[in-house]
C-alpha cells in the first residue's frame, strides 16, 4: 500500500469519522440525561435528511433547507421528550428501551410509507472538484469534516461558557442538586432531546450524499456511533467525539487491508473488546457504589 493510499485512507477516514463523533455525542447527550442508549436516534437523523430533501425538491437553497431541517429536528427532539420520553421516565428499564426501539420502527416505517424504499441522490453543498488541489479527499468529505468540527466547536463553547449550556450539564449529572438551586430540569432534559435531534440532522445531511437517501442509511452509521461512543466513555462528550473520528480511521483501514466487508464486524469486535476490557470507555468515569 503507497504513502499516498495511507494519507487518503486517514483523512477519508477523519471525515468518516467525524459524522460517527456527532452521532455518538447525540447518543451521550441522551444517555447522560437518561442512563439509556436511543436506538432510535439514527431513525430520527435520517428521518429529518428526508426533510431537507423535500424542502430541497420543493426548490429552496440547500442552505435553507439545512437550517430549517436543524430547526425542525431540534423542535421534534423536544416534543418526543416532552410527549413519549416524560411519561416512562420513571418506568422499569425495560419499558423504556421498548419505547425507544417503538420510536425506531414507527420512523422507519413512517419515512418508508411517506418518501417510499427507493435510494434518492441528495445533492452535497460543496462543488465536485477537491478544494484547495488536494488529492486526499473529496470537497465534500473535507466540507463535512470541517462543518462536524465546526458544530462541535460551538457545542463546547455552549457548554462549557453560557448559563443554560453550564445548567443543562448540571441537570444531566445530578438532577436533584440542580433542583435544589432552581434549574428546571425537565425543561433542561427536553432542550438536551433538542440539541440530540439537531445534531443527529447534521450528522444524516452530511453523509447522505455519500450513502444515498433510504429509509436505513443510518443503520451503519448508528452502529459505528456506539461503537464511538463506548470506546471514548459513553459518559464522556469529548471521548465520544475522540472515539468517533478513531472509529472512522480503524473502519477505512480494516476495508482497505481485509476488504468492505468486514468493516461493520470490526465495529462489533470494538464494541465488545470494549466491554470486555474497559467497560467505562477510554476516558469515562468509573462508577463506585458503596453497599
Amino acid at each position: 500500500m503507497s504513502a499516498d493510499t495511507l494519507i487518503h485512507l486517514f483523512f477519508s477516514g477523519l471525515a468518516s469519522g467525524g459524522i460517527y463523533a456527532s452521532v455518538a455525542l447525540a447518543l451521550v447527550m441522551i444517555y447522560q440525561a437518561t442512563h439509556l442508549v436511543n436506538f432510535a436516534q439514527g431513525e430520527l437523523a435520517m428521518f429529518s435528511t428526508y426533510i431537507a430533501w423535500s424542502l430541497i425538491q420543493a426548490g429552496m437553497p440547500y442552505w435553507g433547507a439545512f437550517f430549517v431541517t436543524v430547526t425542525f429536528a431540534f423542535t421534534l427532539g423536544v416534543v418526543i421528550e416532552r410527549v413519549v420520553v416524560r411519561p416512562v421516565e420513571n418506568s422499569p428499564i425495560l419499558a423504556v428501551v421498548i419505547v425507544f426501539i417503538g420510536l425506531l420502527v414507527i420512523f422507519n416505517s413512517l419515512a418508508g410509507w411517506i418518501f417510499s424504499y427507493t435510494i434518492k441522490p441528495f445533492p452535497s453543498p460543496f462543488p465536485e472538484q477537491p478544494l484547495f488541489g488536494n488529492k486526499y479527499v473529496s470537497s465534500h468529505e473535507l466540507g463535512s469534516m470541517g462543518i462536524t468540527l465546526f458544530v462541535l466547536g460551538l457545542l463546547f463553547a455552549f457548554f462549557r461558557f453560557t448559563p443554560l449550556g453550564l445548567a443543562m450539564r448540571a441537570a444531566a449529572q445530578n438532577p436533584v442538586s440542580a433542583r435544589l438551586v432552581g434549574i428546571r430540569v425537565g425543561w433542561m432534559l427536553a432542550l438536551g432531546w433538542g440539541l440530540a435531534g439537531a445534531i443527529g440532522a447534521i450528522a444524516g445531511m452530511m453523509v447522505a450524499p455519500t450513502v444515498f437517501l433510504e429509509p436505513n442509511m443510518m443503520a451503519g452509521i448508528l452502529l459505528y456511533a456506539f461503537a464511538a461512543a463506548l470506546l471514548g466513555g459513553i459518559d464522556s462528550p469529548g471521548g465520544a467525539v475522540l472515539g468517533g473520528f478513531i472509529v472512522g480511521v480503524l473502519e477505512n483501514m480494516v476495508g482497505a487491508l481485509l476488504g468492505t466487508e468486514l468493516k461493520l464486524t470490526a465495529a462489533l469486535v470494538l464494541i465488545i473488546g470494549v466491554l470486555v476490557v474497559r467497560p467505562s470507555g477510554l476516558f469515562g468515569r468509573i462508577h463506585v457504589s458503596r453497599v
